[in-house]
């Protein structure tokens, strides 16, 4: 006699505990692209949402800045722009500076602000910091293009080097999530980092070539000036745009590969933390 033996055979699902070394599990933040992209477009209305100026703060911070800049660096302490006009010199370092700063601060806070959805439901929390990213890129574009609009008012060329613009940019998002990943994770522990954050934005903006060139730096400190990574992209940024000064290739490869290992390190122990956040936040 032989018994069929009747079993239904269902698909098995296991669950485990995601690797320690692995920075984005590029599936799981797929899986969730609605969520990000949802997330992203709210936070540009929200940004501008009840403002009686609205979209025109995006050029109207580096607009008065540059004049600051001008005035001070160009007029007052006469350094050189690389025979570019200061104002628009000091406002295409602002414009890479301010996508920088803004993703930083945003993506740094971003678990802090998201509170509500971190404790209540599951999601791949990365996406909260990299949802903020895609307001900067929107503000960066307009900045962008009154940057073009004023070089063409003033006669100044355009190079073939523009090509070479999205690397900077991606260059310096990648840093900027890098850091706000990690000061994000800690910020929830420590809510002191909402404080120290942008007074270390603040200080890394003039130890950075925003407001005057590189060229002005001292020989023998420029080694460890360029140990900051800003200081060889905003170097890379301003060539492609103006097709002058000088891009040190070994400065300019070092910005971007560090650029990269301080996004991977960040995603790394952004992970790490991601583990017990709920349970603090």
């Amino acid at each position: 006699m032989t018994i069929v033996s009747d079993v239904i055979k269902r698909p098995t699902l296991i669950l485990e505990p995601p690797s320690r070394w692995q920075p984005i599990d590029l599936r799981e933040i797929w899986a969730f692209r609605d969520l990000l992209i949802t997330l992203a477009i709210r936070d540009v209305k929200v940004r501008y949402k009840q403002t009686a100026l609205g979209v025109a703060w995006v050029v109207l911070q580096p607009i008065v800045g540059a004049l600051i800049f001008s005035f001070v660096f160009g007029r007052i302490a006469k350094l050189p722009s690389n025979g570019i006009p200061y104002f628009i010199f000091s406002y295409a370092g602002l414009t890479l500076w301010t996508a920088f700063s803004s993703t930083l601060t945003k993506s740094g806070s971003a678990l802090v602000q998201g509170a509500n959805m971190v404790s209540k439901v599951y999601f791949p929390r990365l996406i909260l910091p990299l949802s903020t990213a895609f307001s900067t890129l929107i503000d960066f574009t307009v900045s962008l293009a009154l940057l073009a609009v004023m070089m063409l008012v003033n006669h100044v060329h355009f190079t073939l080097a523009l090509l070479l613009l999205p690397l900077w940019l991606v260059a310096s998002q990648l840093l900027a999530l890098g850091f706000g990943l990690w000061t994000g994770g800690m910020m929830v522990r420590y809510r002191d980092i909402v404080y120290v954050l942008p007074v270390v934005v603040q200080f890394l903006m003039y130890a950075s070539p925003v407001a005057y060139s590189a060229s002005n730096v001292p020989h023998h400190y420029k080694f460890i000036y360029y140990l900051n990574p800003l200081a060889g992209l905003l170097d890379a940024f301003r060539w492609s745009v103006f097709g002058t000064g000088w891009l040190g290739v070994p400065t300019t490869a070092y910005a971007v590969i560090a650029s990269l290992v301080v996004f991977i390190a960040g995603a790394i122990a952004f992970r790490n933390m991601e583990r017990g956040l709920a349970d603090v936040i």
